[in-house]
């Protein structure tokens, strides 16, 4: 015998799993924010934002110079 429908459930469980996207996707874009505010007060301040030449090479690049 098939299931009955439980419409209300299924119409909860949407809109939950719409409402936790929604909000992982604000938490996104507010992190993306505050690390450009941070660059910007960074760049203003005249410090330079960190780039891939400043950092440390890694220890396949190391043995591969020498």
């Amino acid at each position: 015998m098939a299931r009955k429908p439980n419409y209300r459930f299924e119409r909860f469980e949407r809109e939950k799993a719409k409402a936790a996207k929604k909000a992982a996707r604000a938490e996104a874009k507010a992190k993306k924010s505050e690390a450009r505010k941070a660059e910007k007060l960074a760049l203003e301040a005249g410090e330079a934002p960190p780039t891939d030449e400043d950092a440390a090479p890694l220890d396949d690049q190391a043995d591969q110079a020498e």
